[in-house]
């Protein structure tokens, strides 16, 4: 059995779909256990978390996007918010330098009100990084990100940084880019990183892997995900989706179960 431990399922076009209820059955025919479906912003949360709060098997994170340019959300808004019993991490957080330019302190403020956000709740972080590797690191070694850990959420940066991250208590977790032809560094990442600091994600309906890729993404590809990874780590499939089972629930401690059900 998979788990997606990051996905957007508020955002999944349900075209193909009768409606939502049928996109998760046919997710879970896919042997897909559990997804994580994760916050961008303030403004369609309530409405995300209404929709998959019937479904034990979907958790759910709050948090703001570092490209989301709305008002600024504060500690207390989302430690309130993680009390949620569906609620089992905060973010998606962090810094991207690569869609936003100029003084970016707010960005790295924001990112700072979630690191205190989730050691006051008690919950671990989701990090969203792109092309800030080293201010990343500092803010979560300054603000003591270690004492909730986290995840690196679709991983595409260099071993250096999946390092730094693990002995920080960062989990790595890839996606569909570890699948695409020009991602070599990537897979060598992947190939460096002990499997009990690994996670599989989708990002739908973002980053389809191979050879979707082009297509809408959804949690049903993760499996394309741990193919690529369980032939670079040369072990099976199933071995790989049980670690990264295993990993996952070491994280997200308050996630529902199946075999606890």
């Amino acid at each position: 059995m998979f788990i997606d431990s990051h996905c957007h399922l508020d955002r999944i076009d349900l075209k193909p779909y009768a409606d939502f209820d049928a996109f998760i059955q046919q997710t879970q025919q896919a042997d897909i256990e559990h997804l994580l479906c994760v916050s961008i912003d303030m403004e369609h949360y309530p409405a995300m978390l209404k929709m998959i709060e019937k479904y034990p098997f979907i958790s759910v994170s709050v948090g703001v996007h570092p490209n989301d340019d709305h008002p600024e959300v504060s500690i207390e808004q989302l430690v309130e918010l993680a009390k949620h019993p569906k609620n089992v991490a905060i973010g998606e957080t962090g810094l991207d330098y690569f869609r936003c330019e100029g003084d970016l302190e707010w960005q790295r403020e924001r990112f700072r009100v979630h690191i205190e956000a989730a050691k006051q709740a008690q919950k671990p972080l989701i990090i969203h990084t792109r092309e800030a590797r080293e201010d990343t690191i500092k803010i979560l070694e300054d603000e003591n990100a270690k004492a909730v850990g986290g995840v690196l959420h679709c991983f595409s940066e260099n071993w250096q940084m999946a390092k730094k991250g693990i002995d920080l208590g960062f989990y790595i977790s890839f996606s569909g880019i570890v699948t695409f032809k020009n991602a070599q560094e990537l897979r060598e990442v992947a190939d460096k990183t002990p499997l009990e600091w690994m996670l599989i994600e989708t990002d739908s309906p973002y980053l389809a892997p191979m050879p979707f890729r082009g297509k809408p993404n959804e949690p049903k590809y993760v499996h394309r995900i741990a193919e690529v990874l369980a032939e670079i780590k040369g072990i099976s499939v199933a071995e790989l989706a049980e670690i990264t089972r295993n990993n996952y629930y070491r994280l997200f401690k308050n996630s529902w179960r199946k075999d606890v059900a």
